[in-house]
């Protein structure tokens, strides 16, 4: 894939949800943006604020809370390691920087039993040129949105041959979700490729990609490509069937990882 690893930089915020505000690889900021002048006032309650970055999608992605509890909450920084309380849960993370990639370890504890849904929901700053790589066959479910509600249907392969969604391409004025059965994806941009990865023992992982190219919202769309390991194979816990989310074992606690590496592709 990788012709020369880079060192991987990555900043947060931990007072304002615990946002990934800086993700620096491959000679490049990978983390798209937006003004938001809402965002630095956000209280527990509030509607979602996108000013980009990567926010922690906790306990659902859509749904109530839209986009769950924990970005809308200061973090506690004790060392290296950020920690936040919720109704029903508390999440910390670690973000450590190994050689030339970065590990990002969580753990969330809660009652035995309680099932939620993660999202590293990665806002990226990509070009029309851009695309995605995912393995040969990987199970998509697709969720065209027209701004508020998503409809999903089942696509048995990746990319989809009729749309190619993999590929990111100009504005058009359509907004899509995707949910895709695998725990890696690949970011082409240029010669620069991003790699996340998710791992989880026991647990549903996938990868949810938003491609939304001014087709939201209804009232002043802009473009936005979010592309966010998962733990869970649905957007909204809500509606989260059997496998599809993940679940509090026993021991009262779950523990992920999050790796992300990059590096510039052979010409």
């Amino acid at each position: 894939m990788v012709n020369a690893p880079s060192p991987i930089r990555i900043t947060t915020d931990p007072a304002h949800g615990g946002r990934w505000t800086s993700l620096w690889a491959a000679g490049r900021e990978w983390l798209w943006h937006r003004e938001e002048p809402r965002r630095p006032h956000i209280v527990p309650g509030d509607a979602f604020a996108d000013a980009g970055g990567l926010e922690e999608c906790v306990p659902t992605v859509r749904g109530t809370p839209d986009h769950g509890h924990a970005w809308a909450r200061a973090w506690r920084r004790d060392g290296d390691t950020e920690s936040v309380t919720c109704p029903d849960f508390r999440l910390s993370r670690r973000i450590r920087h190994q050689d030339r990639r970065a590990v990002a370890d969580y753990r969330l504890t809660a009652r035995p039993g309680y099932r939620f849904l993660w999202a590293g929901h990665a806002l990226l700053d990509l070009s029309e040129h851009a695309h995605l790589g995912m393995p040969d066959g990987t199970h998509t479910r697709v969720y065209p949105d027209g701004g508020s509600r998503w409809t999903p249907c089942v696509w048995p392969w990746w990319p989809a041959e009729s749309a190619a969604l993999d590929r990111l391409g100009p504005d058009d004025g359509t907004a899509v979700g995707l949910i895709a059965d695998t725990s890696q994806v690949d970011v082409h941009e240029g010669t620069a490729v991003l790699r996340l990865s998710v791992e989880a023992e026991d647990q549903p992982v996938s990868v949810a990609v938003w491609r939304n190219l001014r087709g939201f919202p209804d009232d002043e769309p802009y473009r936005s490509i979010g592309v966010e390991p998962m733990l869970g194979r649905v957007f909204d816990l809500a509606a989260a069937g059997e496998g599809d989310a993940a679940c509090v074992p026993a021991g009262g606690e779950v523990r992920w990882r999050l790796s992300v590496s990059a590096g510039t592709e052979r010409t």
